[in-house]
């Protein structure tokens, strides 16, 4: 299936009352709100992965944070689990209502919100399967006065019918201050696909319902947000939006069971700190994104009437679709403050590239009234060129230019050859060849040669080269070669290359090679080599620098420190980090969220005690250990490095533990000295009694090379064979044995 949307419905975010001058969501008179949230894109092997489960969950648990009145030690967020990682994570919730009634809260609220894959049996949650029988149980289980579940997935509407869950338009609930009970909402109906979009950047349900708990649904103006406004907002867009899809139209659905007085308020405005006023005049869908160019509101502003937006300070760019016509606005979010915007405020632009079926792009331009053809321009100076001595105000094209500074609306098929500047206010069919600056303000197709500054201000698709700086306000399709920076606003189809730094504002399919820094701001699709620094929002292809960072890596990082949040494939480097790792993460240290930590103590045959640490992946591990032996007096110890593979047998508690470990042994009279070399492998046979405690027990076998005789020493209570090495040396093996505990 497409995408999972899961369970919606938060039951008393904000408690309001009735009244009209009812407190703020955060001082709530004693309730306490708390939320469960979980996204998974991997279903199983059996199912397409996801894109935005995950990123729906953290969208939803920041605008609670935001907007809702959910502290953060009262969220709990689980990426990528399984079926036993959500068990867990009711546990906790279980043990957060015990504690919160315990400390006095009158009234106890709990959410529930998953997206990810589901069928119309159960959650699916990477090739394991939670049934809804079995989740109904766990979301009762929690002694809560109010338990909501918001579902965004795949024939969820199932989990809702037992009830009587049907797909209907909004519904009205009399309940609030006094609200007990239970809701259920489905991202569909029992026998629909939920649906994930790339344009959203999520799934259409959780964007929709995120919008209007930013303010897009709040139909009363009165700065707050309730339930039935919510779910209102979400069902139309959501039906409204997927009716055209290629998997058709999505019903989401409702299962209530809730009794009380008053309006159940989701979310209260006048908690940010900041707010994004549309004004009465206003009219058109308007597309919200933040400073990293992430969708955060989509909302259908009709005139005569304002809206307000709940947003988190920072900066942020409009795009409004109107009668056809799209035009754009920036503007800044300051703390305690309202920023209103107006009419006045956007600015017309072209219309995207499109590609009809079976047809060639088409680009949609605006037709240029009053313009003349000239084939040839010789410019002097500012307003001295024989342009406007010809054509007398009006905008020119031309075919060929040359002069100190040359200027006109276009450069249509020819060559532009200035001393000081090339300025063209449209695009540009040629080259352009300068010693000082080349500026285009529309389309580059051709060329930009300089030795200080080249720029166009829409796309590039053909060469920028410069000693100087490259910048290409939107597309770059071609080449940039500069041995300083090149920058390009949108996306970067080709190559960047530069002696010094390289920055792609938008996405990136290809390659950036610099000697300092490369930056991407939305997907890296390529490779990223350089001597310093490697970034990029989202990574498919190579990194391979000193420091890489990126967001969703799939390929590899290889570097001295590698940062990523969700990895498919390999981290090579002295330092990883990452929140999860689908693949190998090869180094010293390795510190994987979703990985492993664990610490261990055991006894040998070799050291009576001994501990160790293991960090990594959940496959792939690296391990510290050391060992003292008491009964030797503390006369030696060891230390050691090792790498090793996970195994999980099966669904039980049993797995092993495969590496190889390197140790050097140390009198403790002359810790500085170690000339010698223990090599271990060990098969490490385990079962977890608790999620926390396990006990192991490993057969090893060891190799001890001392390249001295004055290393050789009885390493094991075993009896080991020995063998002599030249120059006095020995090396002595036999099979050995550990057991001990994980922690």
């Amino acid at each position: 299936m497409s995408r999972m949307i899961s369970v919606l419905l938060w039951s008393a975010l904000l408690l309001g009352s009735t009244v009209a001058d009812a407190a703020p969501a955060n001082t709530n008179n004693g309730v306490r709100r708390l939320a469960l949230l979980v996204g998974v894109n991997d279903g199983g092997p059996e199912r397409t992965r996801l894109r935005y489960a995950a990123t729906d969950a953290q969208s939803f648990s920041q605008v609670l944070g935001e907007l809702g009145g959910v502290a953060p030690s009262d969220r709990v967020l689980l990426l990528e689990t399984g079926r036993a990682g959500l068990l867990e994570g009711f546990e906790r919730m279980k043990r957060l209502v015990a504690s919160s009634k315990a400390s006095g809260a009158s009234r106890v609220e709990v959410l529930l919100y998953y997206s990810g894959h589901s069928d119309e049996t159960g959650l699916l949650l990477q090739g394991e399967r939670l049934t809804y029988g079995e989740l109904r149980r766990a979301l009762e289980g929690l002694p809560a006065d109010v338990r909501i579940a918001v579902l965004d997935s795949c024939a969820s509407g199932a989990f809702a019918r037992r009830k009587g869950g049907s797909p209907r338009p909004a519904f009205l609930v009399d309940a609030g201050s006094r609200v007990t009970g239970q809701a259920i909402l489905t991202s569909s109906s029992e026998d629909e696909a939920s649906q994930e979009s790339d344009r959203l950047g999520g799934s259409f349900f959780t964007h929709h319902l995120i919008s209007g708990l930013r303010g897009a649904a709040d139909m009363t103006r009165d700065g707050r947000v309730t339930l039935n406004e919510a779910y209102q907002f979400a069902f139309h867009e959501t039906l409204s939006r997927t009716e055209r899809t290629q998997r058709g139209a999505q019903h989401p659905a409702y299962d209530i069971e809730l009794a009380g007085t008053g309006d159940l308020v989701m979310t209260d405005l006048r908690a940010t700190s900041a707010a994004l006023v549309l004004t009465d005049s206003l009219e058109g869908r308007l597309f919200v994104r933040d400073e990293a160019g992430r969708l955060v509101v989509e909302v259908m502003k009709v005139a005569g009437r304002s809206t307000e937006l709940g947003l988190a300070p920072g900066r942020y760019r409009v795009r409004r679709e109107v009668d056809g016509g799209l035009s754009e606005a920036s503007f800044v979010l300051a703390e305690g403050r309202s920023t209103q915007l107006v009419t006045a405020s956007f600015s017309s632009v072209l219309g995207e590239a499109t590609v009809s079926r079976g047809g060639p792009v088409e680009e949609v331009k605006e037709a240029v009234p009053g313009r003349r053809r000239l084939a040839f321009n010789f410019g002097i100076a500012p307003a001295v060129s024989s342009n406007d001595w010809f054509a007398r105000g009006a905008e020119v094209e031309n075919g060929w230019a040359f002069g100190f500074m040359n200027h006109a609306a276009a450069l249509k098929g020819g060559v532009s050859l200035s001393v000081l500047s090339n300025g063209y206010g449209d695009e540009s069919d040629g080259a352009l060849v300068t010693a000082g600056v080349n500026v285009v303000g529309g389309g580059m197709r051709g060329a930009q040669v300089s030795s200080i500054l080249n720029v166009t201000g829409r796309e590039q698709r053909g060469v920028q080269l410069t000693g100087g700086v490259n910048v290409a306000g939107g597309d770059m399709r071609g080449t940039q070669v500069s041995s300083i920076l090149n920058v390009t606003g949108r996306e970067q189809r080709g190559v960047q290359l530069t002696g010094g730094m390289n920055l792609a504002g938008g996405s990136m399919v290809g390659g950036q090679i610099a000697g300092a820094v490369n930056t991407v701001g939305g997907t890296m699709s390529g490779f990223q080599v350089s001597g310093a620094v490697n970034q990029a929002r989202s990574v498919s292809g190579l990194q391979l620098s000193l420091v890489n960072v990126g967001g969703d890596v799939s390929g590899a990082q290889v570097g001295i420190v590698n940062v990523g949040k969700v990895v498919r494939g390999a981290q090579v480097g002295l330092i990883n980090v990452a929140e999860e790792v689908h693949g190998a993460p090869v180094g010293l240290l390795s510190f994987v969220k979703q990985g492993q930590f664990h610490l261990e103590l055991w006894s040998s045959d070799i050291h009576l005690t001994n501990v160790g640490v293991k960090l990594g992946g959940r496959h792939v591990y690296s391990t510290f250990v050391g060992g003292i032996d008491p009964t030797q007096r503390l006369q030696s110890f060891t230390l050691g490095f090792g790498l090793g593979v996970h195994i999980p047998l099966g669904t039980t508690r049993f797995w092993v533990d495969v590496d190889a470990v390197g140790h050097s042994v140390y009198l403790l009279r002359d810790p500085l000295e170690g000339n010698n070399l223990l090599a271990q492998a060990r098969a490490m046979v385990g079962f977890q009694i608790l999620p926390r405690l396990a006990v192991f027990a490993a057969p090893t076998y060891n190799v001890y090379f001392a390249f001295s005789p004055e290393e050789r020493r009885d390493m094991t209570r075993f009896t080991p064979r020995e063998l002599s090495l030249g120059g006095g040396g020995s090396m002595q093996y036999w099979p050995g044995i550990q057991l001990g505990l994980r922690i």
